[in-house]
């Protein structure tokens, strides 16, 4: 029950922020920062009411926090929580998920309370170890894991995955029944008010929040609702915006029915992996990366943690299929892969990854059984006896974006015949020139022929390249990163074209037989080029099925100066 309806809130000095304190429940505690002028979120979308960062405060025997807050609330929240409770006493650090806005401040936090242990899924701890770069104490959970607190606090966990993080976990109190779920069924909203009393105000913000973050994942939604059903929820505590109570089962129902509307897929992979076995969990996450760059919708599964008829439905939908390989002592695990090679078909395509864990399944029986069945290999199986390195990891990737763009031939195909054959025509008339972007980051390399460049600013000195979604390079040329920019010589660009325009298979070297030499921010040059520019990526933005990638130039130098840049002519405009 709520123990006091009235907060009590302080605020930054100039600034609109302000932190909310409110006991909701019995020995729980919501602090929420209240962000009022927020109008951006990220590079997601717009916001017009600001936004909120909730975190919860368990004072039972044990003293758990649920989340932080965004580091902006630094001196506020932490003043606040110290407030509240001795921080040196905090026993438990719930991480839901690891974005920076509702981790931001775990470094600050265990530096005043060094003997707090942080809980979160398998995932979240790595990113942490990544993140943290300190030693921490840690728990591990997956879904129907326990943590009890005492005085009746028993906290509950439900795996969510790519909700929409690929490390979230959903907390159940059953003290309390408060589902304490992050971003789930959140939005972004600020005003006075703890829970969502007029629900006419928050519903257009509420279904804006669900297309922004959750609709891309229409299935884990489902999953996740599928895990929730059972439970007796009171309350849902929510990352952002008000917490949920009035109204639960029309917040929960908007989210199936807007699930099940957008779930509708003839492009369906299921990506079976072992979350507590080896590296699988890992090379799952490279693989749907991969997958989510052709936009086919992708589940992922734990062979651990699914049942055989829920197997053989999701097998009789998908036209892609990912497998992991399963510990050989692992009889549940070996049990569903079994369901799988039955429910399978020839109209499917599948890839296979062994999962580094010592004592996997053999993976080629396995693989000329589904050849028996006639079941396509979307990638040659990818093997694994080590920790994954970040080669291995951009191998896996480039395989799921194989399987996507074999999944979506024909949808390519139809709409490269969709337009209107007078715009085609005409939109075929713009002419560009051609060029070769090629990077380099320790070792993961990248190369691609481009057309879709221009100069875009001139202080600084700045050129703008479009990037189709799904190419291996575009995870190259992130904000920050590095390339260079080879201006292909008109007469001179047949043979370099033909390389690069040849499907290269995952993980493959793109300059093997080209001749370069290294730029001084360490990618290739190309020794044929006309010219070249060493760029740094500034910003992206999402155009369609492109991205526009804004790059400073650093560095210039023509190689013969009496020639010209090669030209290209396209005769339709709605593809390639």
């Amino acid at each position: 029950m709520v123990v006091s309806t009235v907060p009590f809130a302080t605020t930054a000095p100039d600034h609109r922020l302000t932190l909310q304190n409110c006991e909701i429940a019995a020995e729980t505690t919501a602090l929420r920062g209240l962000d009022w002028d927020r109008d951006r979120f990220d590079i997601e979308f717009g916001l017009r009411n600001g936004t909120t960062y909730n975190s919860f405060l368990i004072k039972a025997e044990k003293i758990a926090l649920v989340d932080t807050c965004h580091r902006k609330f630094e001196p506020l929240y932490l003043n606040g929580l110290a407030e509240l409770v001795d921080l040196s006493s905090l026993d438990y650090l719930i991480v839901s998920h690891t974005e920076p806005d509702h981790s931001g401040l775990i470094k600050e936090l265990l530096n005043l309370a060094p003997n707090i242990t942080l809980v979160g899924a398998k995932v979240a701890i790595q990113f942490l170890e990544t993140m943290l770069h300190q030693p921490f104490r840690s728990i591990t959970v997956k879904s129907g894991d326990r943590l009890e607190l005492g005085q009746g606090h028993s906290l509950e966990f439900i795996a969510a995955p790519n909700l929409h993080w690929p490390d979230t976990i959903l907390t159940y109190d059953t003290k309390t029944r408060i589902l304490y779920t992050c971003d789930v069924f959140g939005m972004h909203y600020c005003d006075d008010y703890i829970y969502d009393e007029e629900p006419d105000l928050l519903r257009e913000d509420f279904k804006y929040y669900y297309d922004c973050l959750m609709a891309p994942n229409a299935r884990s939604v489902l999953a996740a609702l599928k895990r929730i059903a059972a439970l007796d929820i009171h309350t849902i505590a929510t990352g952002h915006g008000p917490l949920l109570q009035h109204h639960i089962p029309e917040w929960i129902t908007c989210y199936q029915q807007w699930s099940q509307a957008q779930a509708k897929t003839d492009n369906l992979t299921v990506l079976f992996y072992s979350q507590d076995y080896g590296y699988s969990d890992q090379i799952a996450r490279a693989i749907a990366q991969g997958l989510m760059k052709t936009h086919v919708a992708v589940d992922l599964v734990d062979l651990s943690s699914t049942h055989p008829h829920e197997v053989r439905e999701l097998v009789h939908q998908a036209r892609g299929l990912v497998l992991g390989m399963p510990g050989q002592a692992d009889a549940t695990g070996r049990a569903v892969v079994n369901t799988i090679l039955a429910a399978a078909h020839s109209k499917q395509a599948i890839g296979l990854f062994e999962s580094g864990g010592g004592e996997d399944e053999p993976i080629y029986p396995l693989r000329n059984k589904f050849q028996e069945i006639g079941v396509v290999e979307a990638f040659a199986p990818i093997l694994l006896k080590a920790e994954p390195t970040p080669l291995v990891e951009k191998l896996a990737e480039e395989a799921g974006t194989d399987l996507g763009q074999w999944l979506t031939r024909e949808r390519t195909i139809q709409q490269a015949k969709s337009l209107d054959s007078d715009l085609d025509r005409a939109l075929g008339r713009i002419s560009t020139g051609l060029y070769l972007i090629t990077a380099q980051r320790g070792d993961l390399s990248g190369a691609m022929l481009a057309s879709w460049v221009t100069q875009a600013s001139l202080e600084p000195m700045g050129v703008a390249i479009a990037v189709a979604q799904d190419r291996a390079i575009e995870s190259l040329m992130q904000p920050g990163h590095s390339f260079v920019l080879n201006i292909l010589e008109e007469d001179n660009y047949q043979g370099l074209m033909k390389h690069f325009l040849k499907r290269f298979g995952p993980g493959s070297d793109r300059f093997a037989g080209i001749k370069t030499y290294q730029a001084t921010n360490g990618s290739p040059i190309l020794a044929e080029a006309l010219a070249y520019l060493e760029c740094q990526v500034v910003s992206r933005m999402e155009c369609g099925d492109h991205w526009v990638i804004y790059s400073r130039v650093e560095v210039g130098r023509v190689a013969k100066v009496d020639s010209s840049t090669a030209v290209h002519h396209r005769k339709v405009g709605n593809h390639y």
